[in-house]
């Protein structure tokens, strides 16, 4: 598991080397995409490994698991995606953010059975999510190109720096159990990826371009959240309970 993380940190490396070397640049790309050619390419190639590989498990996933137990997956993986909240709001000096996070994750983890149970939510405690990405953006550094990532999907230079960091510090994956580390990643993701069935099934009907389309709605729905970010002060709310996977 340890050699996959490597693998990513390397691949976010060389992306970013092609960017700021311009290496893929096309002729008349979008303003913010100069790396079309190359990031149609792995977009494709993504494609294929999910309409072959990730769709087929994630359907599978959500026909056979009992909606219980998915919902108490998504929890804790939720669980443990607090914890980078609660830290990239310390880094963007946002107090009640982290406060709010860090009991959350508190709470969860002690009453929650290690996550598995979203207590904090019962509770009425919000969460909000940050990344590393948004906490670079709220300190002005601007997103840089667009980035399509293997296997990872839609990102800029700055937020697979962020990605890329998050990927390597996971609190997970330095259990010594190479067969955990595993488990809890592919689990992980087909999880994440059983939770945007219906997503991409209306992307695939209302879309003639889905690679545009994935493009525009990445890079303004992040443009908005750093805004947010900056102009209010917070962060990408959820109070609302959990809805199990359909």
């Amino acid at each position: 598991m340890m050699a996959i993380n490597r693998t990513a940190w390397r691949c976010v490396g060389l992306l970013m080397f092609l960017t700021l070397t311009g290496c893929a640049t096309g002729p008349n790309a979008h303003p913010q995409d100069p790396l079309e050619p190359w990031n149609r390419g792995v977009y494709r190639f993504n494609d294929v490994i999910d309409t072959n590989v990730l769709k087929p498990v994630a359907t599978t996933y959500t026909q056979v698991t009992p909606d219980p137990v998915r919902r108490g997956v998504g929890n804790f993986f939720n669980n443990i995606r607090d914890v980078w909240s609660a830290a990239n709001a310390a880094l963007q000096l946002r107090p009640q953010e982290t406060v709010e996070n860090l009991f959350r994750v508190g709470v969860n983890t002690f009453l929650g059975l290690g996550g598995v149970m979203d207590v904090a939510t019962e509770m009425g405690i919000p969460r909000t999510r940050l990344d590393f990405g948004q906490t670079l953006g709220r300190w002005g550094v601007p997103s840089g190109p667009y980035l399509v990532l293997p296997l990872l999907g839609p990102s800029s230079v700055r937020d697979a720096t962020g990605t890329g960091i998050q990927m390597r510090l996971n609190n997970y994956t330095e259990f010594d159990d190479s067969s955990l580390q595993s488990g809890l990643t592919v689990l992980e993701v087909v999880d994440t990826r059983a939770s945007l069935l219906r997503a991409g099934t209306l992307l695939n009907e209302a879309a003639i371009d889905k690679y545009s389309f994935m493009r525009d709605f990445y890079l303004q729905r992040r443009q908005n959240q750093i805004d947010d970010l900056i102009d209010q002060g917070i962060g990408v709310r959820d109070p609302a309970p959990p809805v199990p996977n359909e």
